[in-house]
């Protein structure tokens, strides 16, 4: 099965119900539709449930719309969204970055 890590942060909002969606740039994992997924504890390394994906769209980070925040945190602005995933993948992200948005159904453990 593959593997997605979460920030602490974030491992709360899914186990919370708050957050049903996330954002995978430059995906090495070839994720899929129906595709059964761990979700990992980025901190910790432990895995706290599993997911499936249960929808997939494939944008442009400068083409996001309204609709494609829909189960994912909100950032201040443009500026702390592309701050923050330069954190996770380095000074490429741009507005021209491919992000594949997945809608997932979570089971803890």
């Amino acid at each position: 099965m593959k593997t997605l890590k979460f920030e602490p942060h974030l491992v709360q909002k899914i186990l919370k119900g708050e957050k049903t969606s996330t954002w995978r740039l430059f995906d090495d994992k070839d994720l899929q539709e129906k595709d059964e997924l761990i979700f990992i504890n980025k901190e910790t390394g432990e895995q706290f449930g599993t997911a499936t994906i249960t929808s997939l769209k494939v944008k442009t980070l400068g083409t996001l719309t309204d609709d494609d925040w829909v189960g994912h945190e909100r950032f201040e602005n443009n500026e702390e969204m592309y701050a923050a995933y330069k954190k996770y993948y380095g000074d490429k992200v741009n507005p021209d970055s491919e992000v594949k948005i997945l809608t997932f159904t979570f089971k803890p453990l």
